[in-house]
């Protein structure tokens, strides 16, 4: 039998946090039906957190009430905080727990709380990691696994040190497999974030200049990943890419079994004969253990191939077969949550992939753009926190742009150089705008038949350009 869903309850914040304070004292012995940091998305049963940043969380709690929220945690004296009345005179039991003792503020609080309930559940916890790719990898691990186990995926970009704890607390009873995504700004922080979730397969996709302004140096970003596999117990699994030199040398950092994937032959898990078929997704030869399946998935972009060959690895260490991992991959959805396909005027396409760049996801990109028909327009905006490489970044993608679109729009002041390494390459069509709002949609832009990529680090906001853009 099936074991039941279980909620968060009074009861296990109090095991889970010793010494923390309660009001009422005796308080009423209620369930959570989930846990939220931002009070726009309390509802009937939550517990909210009152998080302090940019905005004070504590100046929420009567909004979150107001939602539906029965409790809520912080770190401020029930006296300050202020409940106001429900609507319409409703009266429904309220308990506020406010960190103190060891556990002093409402962050480390919801870490604590997030542990512990880890500690209740004893299903397979899986990390990913990696400069780039971490996303769509972690997406189509849970998507592959799907099919045989009961899986909990983080949400959207649930990564950090608040996201990471609150997928945490999503875990049911009923749950065989967690797939979390681990993301990280310095040293330290993916090893705080395992610390957490204690996972037993780690994934890292790769190495690369991302956030090198803060880090200073590829070692460093290596060190950071490295930060996973090196918390993996000697039982678990590291699951590498072996095509990144970077990635293939932590192998010497974990006490687990080490898996490695990629295209070289050499890897445990690889793929020959990948083709691509514009709208109608990729085909490749899946090759593992001896064993040979053919595979198709309807996602749009070669790089797709590199998520695919991680979740089989992983897939075989929790027990599915090739064939089960190759049938899994045909029914993965045709676009993933960073890369969005939308319709736009006259006919157009607008792939949506403004949430953020780098050099290697940019290019991952264009190569999406290269396979599909029509004439390709891309707007690519700055690529930021590259530190000592981004004039080399830059024109690394400027170089590649100029073989692959027919005009590019260049948005930023970083993006200049995308643009004239472009022109040095042969690229005639290029214009530059300032920011988003400087370029132009008319009845002329988007035309018929044009496939547009919009893609830019995330302080661009080039979402407002693709607002503009889409029907």
């Amino acid at each position: 039998m099936a074991p039941s869903a279980r909620q968060l309850t009074v009861a296990d914040v109090l095991a889970a946090l010793p010494g923390i304070e309660v009001s009422p004292r005796e308080a009423p012995p209620l369930s959570f039906s989930s846990v939220v940091t931002d009070s726009r998305e309390a509802a009937a049963g939550s517990l909210f957190v009152a998080l302090r940043g940019a905005r004070d969380g504590h100046a929420f709690i009567a909004d979150a009430r107001a939602r539906g929220a029965i409790g809520a945690l912080g770190d401020q004296l029930l006296a300050d905080v202020c409940l106001g009345s429900l609507p319409d005179g409703q009266a429904r039991p309220f308990v506020y727990f406010r960190a103190s003792g060891a556990v002093h503020d409402a962050m480390g609080a919801l870490q604590q709380l997030a542990s512990y309930w880890r500690d209740q559940h004893s299903g397979t916890i899986v990390a990913v990691t990696g400069s780039v790719g971490k996303t769509t990898t972690k997406e189509v691990i849970a998507a592959v696994l799907r099919d045989r186990r009961r899986v909990l995926e983080s949400e959207r970009s649930y990564n950090s040190e608040i996201g990471l704890p609150l997928t945490l607390l999503r875990l049911e009873p009923t749950h065989e497999v967690a797939v979390l995504e681990m993301g990280m700004y310095s040293l330290g922080e993916i090893a705080s974030l395992c610390r957490l979730a204690r996972p037993t397969v780690g994934v890292v996709t790769n190495v690369g200049p991302v956030h090198l302004e803060r880090l200073g140096t590829i070692e460093r970003i290596a060190q950071a990943k490295a930060e996973l596999v090196e918390a993996l117990p000697a039982s678990g699994v590291a699951v590498l890419f072996g095509d990144d030199r970077r990635v293939l040398a932590l192998r010497e950092r974990t006490p687990a079994r080490v898996v490695t994937f990629g295209l070289n032959p050499d890897n445990d898990v690889w793929a020959t004969d990948i083709r691509t078929h514009g709208l109608g997704g990729i085909t490749f030869t899946l090759h593992a253990r001896g064993e040979v399946a053919a595979a198709a998935a309807p996602r749009l972009g070669k790089h797709v191939v590199f998520a695919c060959l991680a979740a089989t690895a992983v897939g075989q260490e929790l027990g599915l077969s090739l064939a089960d991992c190759a049938a899994a991959m045909a029914n993965l959805p045709p676009t993933g949550s960073r890369l969005v396909l939308r319709h736009g005027p006259r006919g157009s396409l607008i792939l949506d992939d403004s949430y953020n760049a780098s050099p290697a996801s940019v290019r991952a990109a264009l190569d999406v753009l290269a396979d599909l028909p029509g004439r390709r327009i891309a707007i690519l905006g700055d690529m930021l926190e590259l530190g000592s490489e981004e004039r080399a970044g830059h024109e690394e993608v400027g170089r590649y742009a100029a073989r692959v679109v027919d005009q590019l729009i260049a948005v930023g002041p970083r993006a200049r150089l995308i643009g004239e390494t472009a022109e040095q390459n042969g690229l005639r069509s290029v214009t530059y705008a300032a920011g988003p709002a400087e370029v132009a949609v008319s009845r002329d832009f988007p035309g018929p038949g044009d496939v547009v990529l919009v893609k830019g680090s995330r302080a661009l906001q080039l979402e407002t350009l693709v607002a503009r853009l889409v029907c």
